[in-house]
């Protein structure tokens, strides 16, 4: 489990293809790799990940860590669009006892959206990404997606694709604030709407199926 909230941006070390599946390597500061094992599950743009390997303080400013990624998840996110050199979002599981500060989040991405048109301002930053209908049942405006990986607040929705409002810090923090328009971007809805959603339908066909 996670909270959306990234811990860090991080960058693609290297890429190795073997046949079925992608081999990342992942550089980041080593505060953010501190008592890591092989088996842990990290984030990557927001998919949990588990870790094959790792190297402590490569040099003083960063460490590596490796994983494996299979064609299914490359298929469903962004991680097989990356190159070495591009920044990534970064966040470890959540431990038990953490401030929860975004929403649960599983790690298991459901889609991409495109992002479609970006509108920056003195303080601020409007979003609209596009997403097939049959995900837009689960966004609600007031409700959390995972974007990359960060939690975020839905803001208007249309029959397309949904906007997103930006602090400045959220740009800072996160790849968004390098994000342009075309770019694909991993998204998780928030379960508990799923759920919700999910019930409700089922509820209403057994109803007009027993009319």
């Amino acid at each position: 489990m996670f909270t959306g909230i990234v811990q860090s941006k991080a960058q693609v070390n290297s890429i190795r293809d073997q046949g079925q599946f992608r081999q990342l390597e992942i550089a980041v500061a080593p505060e953010h790799l501190l008592a890591v094992e092989t088996g842990a599950s990290i984030a990557i743009n927001g998919c949990c990940l588990t870790v094959t390997g790792f190297e402590h303080q490569v040099t003083e400013e960063r460490s590596l860590v490796r994983f494996d990624v299979i064609d299914e998840t490359l298929r469903l996110t962004n991680l097989g669009a990356l190159n070495v050199g591009n920044a990534v979002n970064f966040e470890r599981s959540l431990t038990l006892g953490r401030e929860l500060g975004g929403h649960i989040v599983s790690g298991h991405i459901q889609t991409t959206a495109v992002l479609a048109e970006r509108i920056d301002s003195e303080n601020n930053c409007r979003m609209y990404l596009t997403l097939e209908p049959k995900w837009l049942e689960y966004i609600l405006p007031k409700g959390f997606v995972a974007v990359d990986g960060a939690s975020l607040t839905v803001g208007e929705v249309t029959d397309e694709g949904f906007w997103l409002h930006l602090i400045p810090e959220t740009l800072d923090l996160t790849i968004l604030g390098d994000a342009v328009p075309g770019q694909k971007i991993n998204i998780e809805a928030d379960q508990q709407t799923v759920t919700i959603v999910e019930t409700v339908k089922r509820v209403l066909q057994r109803s007009a199926a027993n009319q």
